[in-house]
Formats: structure tokens, C-alpha cells, sequence
């Protein structure tokens, strides 16, 4: 079978052998219309099932600006910010940011994207068809079309139909989303597991705290120990606590930036998607014209750290925070670190000018 490519439809893909559900369905593209957006399908990947087998040219090379792909950690050092650290000693002090700013996550975000990471939350949440996939499963299962056998799943009757994982989504602001999406509380008022799980998955024990805690505030404890819709597990993004071919969905949402090794973490995202899963990251990037690029920069330095030490007493977290984002990769970088760990049909969509890039790739069929 051929690797989907972008579509501006929605598509379902069956699997009668799929590991651990009945479909294997996923969203071949979107048809992105938020304002100030701009999708960029990398060159080495476009039109790959398109190739001529006789006249066809050679590719061209590649342009100057795709940057030579290396190891994303080399040697002992890495940064941390601006500060070189050892590998070893950044995770910890990345968990440390984290834990003193889990309590006032959200309005961290508030002052990291002056309150736009809510509407850029609500795009990454459109792009990846929760909605309309979770109306087809909903529909399917009060049809009585849901019924699982053994040959379908292996003796298995724990299967979902749709497996999301949230990686370094601790206090749940993504995952709630496509709980909402689906309608997964309106389903927790029936009895038995439900047919569409969202896992949130993050390295920081305080930032889980806070997202169960809201998770049972929000939608009580049913929709958590009663039909398993939503979990919460500790784990790292580079080597996650779950099995190969786990996951139809994997989104990752100003997480990857603070991963020690983000080559590392990509290939763990490709194991655990299942076949034709699909990868999306929303990160912090880098603006793409001068005038929003220095207007952004003189808030980011001259602002934030100064609100962070006013409202939370914490003025170096912000700056590393800061200081991280610039230090990431380019947008045309992580779509080649995407390439090098084994995703299809990489590409970049860009939103605000650049201050934020929602990344997308699929694990080959």
C-alpha cells in the first residue's frame, strides 16, 4: 500500500489485523484555513509516489537552506537555554522548571503566547479530526456495528477504536480537548469501557498531579476509573512506558523542545503509532518576518521573565523558557529530524507569522 498524502477529506483506513483495535483510522490531511497560516510540504517528500521510472531528471539537490542533519546531542554537552549543561543534568533541571511552574501552567502559556495558545491549541485540535472521527466511531458503536471477536483483537476485549497519546500533556489543556471532541464524558454515563481512550503522558509527577486533579474536577472520576476514556501516566518522551503499535494518534504541544534528545523521542513516537498513525507537534518556532521577529523578541526577553517574577515569584524558569525556544530547531530542521526517524509525508504548518509551527508526519503502512 502507498503512504497517504495530504487530502483536503477526511478518510478512514481499515486494518482487520491492527494491534489493539478493530480500524486503524486516522485523518490524511486537513484543509487548514486559520488566518496567518502557512502549510510547507517538505521537498524530499512531496509527490514521492508521483516519480517517473524512465525520462524523469534527477532530483535537484538539496536547497542551501535545508540544514545538514546530525545528531540532535552530540558528546556529552548539550544546552540548556543558553547555558551549556551536561546531558545528564538537563533533565533534571527541566523537570525543575516544570515542577514550579505546574500550578500556574496555564498562565504561563497565557504569558509565553499573551493568551494566542488557546486558539493555536484549538487549530492543532481541528487539524487532527478528533471530532469527526470520534462522530463516526460514536455512530458505528449505537449502531451495534462495534462488536469485537477474538479473531479481530487477539482474545482481546480491552481494544479502542481510537488510541490518542498526549505526550508532555500533564495538566491535560490538549487532551481535554478531544475528550470534548469525542464526547467522552457524555459516554461515561453508559456502562463499559469506552471505545475512544486519550492518554496523557508526561515526565513530571507535579504537572500529572495537577491534570488529574482537574480532569476529576472537570468531568468526576467516571470518565477515569469507569470506562478508561482518559489516563494519566509518567513516562519520557524518549523512551515511553507503552508497547510498539500502540497508538492511532500522537500530539505533542510545547513539549519537544525541552526533550534532552529530540532525534530520540521522535523515534519513540514512530514506535508506539500504530501503522498509517499520524505524528503532530505544536511548538514554538521561529517567526519568519523581521518586524513581528523583533517586535516578539523584545517582548519575550524584555516582558516575560519580569511577568513570571511578579506572579510567580520565578523569574529564571520564564527565561529558560524563553531562551529554549530559540534555541530549538527551524521548522525545515525538524521536518528532516522527522524524514531521519522514519515519518512519510513531513510538512509544517505555520501559524502567527512563525511564533508557532504544528509539525505532521505518518508512520509508513
Amino acid at each position: 500500500p502507498t503512504a497517504p498524502t495530504a487530502s483536503p477529506r477526511h478518510k478512514i483506513i481499515s486494518s482487520s489485523k491492527a494491534k489493539g483495535s478493530i480500524s486503524q483510522i486516522s485523518i490524511a490531511g486537513s484543509n487548514h484555513r486559520a488566518h496567518s497560516s502557512t502549510t510547507i510540504r517538505h521537498s524530499s517528500t512531496a509527490n514521492r509516489n508521483d516519480a517517473a521510472s524512465t525520462s524523469s531528471p534527477p532530483p535537484p539537490p538539496p536547497s542551501p537552506q535545508s540544514p545538514p542533519i546530525g545528531s540532535y546531542v552530540s558528546g556529552p554537552i548539550t544546552h540548556f537555554g543558553y547555558e551549556s549543561v551536561s546531558i545528564n543534568e538537563k533533565e533534571g533541571r527541566v523537570k525543575k522548571v516544570f515542577e514550579n511552574v505546574a500550578d500556574n501552567y496555564d498562565v504561563m502559556n497565557d504569558f509565553m503566547s499573551a493568551g494566542l495558545h488557546r486558539y493555536w491549541k484549538d487549530e492543532l485540535l481541528r487539524m487532527t479530526g478528533v471530532e469527526p472521527m470520534a462522530k463516526a466511531i460514536r455512530r458505528r458503536a449505537s449502531l451495534n456495528y462495534a462488536h469485537v471477536s477474538d479473531d479481530d483483537v487477539d482474545g482481546s476485549d480491552n481494544a479502542s477504536l481510537l488510541s490518542i497519546l498526549d505526550v508532555a500533556g500533564g495538566t491535560g489543556d490538549v487532551a481535554f480537548r478531544f475528550v470534548d471532541a469525542a464526547k467522552c464524558e457524555e459516554r461515561a454515563k453508559s456502562s463499559g469501557k469506552d471505545e475512544i481512550s486519550v492518554t496523557v503522558c508526561d515526565i513530571n509527577p507535579e504537572m500529572l498531579r495537577v491534570g488529574e486533579a482537574r480532569a476529576r474536577k472537570k468531568y468526576g472520576s467516571a470518565l477515569l476509573d469507569d470506562t478508561s476514556a482518559l489516563k494519566f501516566v509518567e513516562g519520557n518522551a524518549q523512551y515511553l512506558p507503552f508497547e510498539d503499535e500502540s497508538f492511532d494518534l500522537y500530539t505533542i504541544a510545547f513539549g519537544l523542545r525541552n526533550v534532552t534528545d529530540v532525534d530520540m523521542a521522535l523515534r519513540d513516537a514512530l514506535r508506539v503509532l500504530k501503522p498509517g498513525g499520524r505524528f503532530l507537534c505544536l511548538e514554538f518556532s521561529h517567526v519568519t518576518t523581521v518586524p513581528l521577529a523583533t517586535l516578539y523578541d523584545a517582548y519575550s526577553f524584555n516582558v516575560i521573565p519580569k511577568l513570571g517574577e511578579m506572579v510567580a515569584n520565578d523569574r529564571d524558569s520564564y527565561q529558560y523558557l524563553v531562551e529554549s525556544i530559540r534555541k530549538f530547531c527551524t521548522q525545515e530542521e525538524l521536518v528532516s529530524r522527522m524524514e531521519a526517524a522514519g515519518f512519510e509525508d513531513a510538512k509544517y504548518t505555520n501559524m502567527t507569522g512563525g511564533m508557532v509551527a504544528v509539525h505532521e508526519g505518518w508512520k509508513p503502512l
